[in-house]
C-alpha cells in the first residue's frame, strides 16, 4: 500500500487542531489529483471526519475540477 502524500497530512492536521477555514483554504489550492484523492481516502477512514460534510464537498468538488481537463481560451 503507498504511503499517503504529506500534503494530505498536513491538511489532516490542521482539522486536527480545529481550524477548518485553514483546511479548506489548502484543499481549494491542493497541488495535484493524487493529492485530493489521498485526503478524500483518509477522510473516509477517519470516523471523526467521515461525516463532516463541508470539508467533504469541499474536496469531492477539488477532485472534481483537478479530474478534469482544463480548457483554454485561445487569444
Amino acid at each position: 500500500m503507498k504511503r499517503p502524500a504529506p500534503w494530505s497530512e498536513k491538511v489532516l492536521a490542521l482539522l486536527g487542531n480545529g481550524n477548518q477555514t485553514a483546511a479548506l483554504a489548502q484543499i481549494k489550492v491542493a497541488p495535484s489529483l493524487r493529492d485530493a484523492q489521498a485526503l478524500q481516502l483518509l477522510l473516509g477512514r477517519h470516523p471523526q471526519w467521515k461525516n463532516d460534510r463541508v470539508t467533504k464537498q469541499a474536496v469531492d468538488d477539488q477532485v472534481a475540477a483537478l479530474s478534469h481537463p482544463r480548457l483554454h481560451r485561445s487569444p
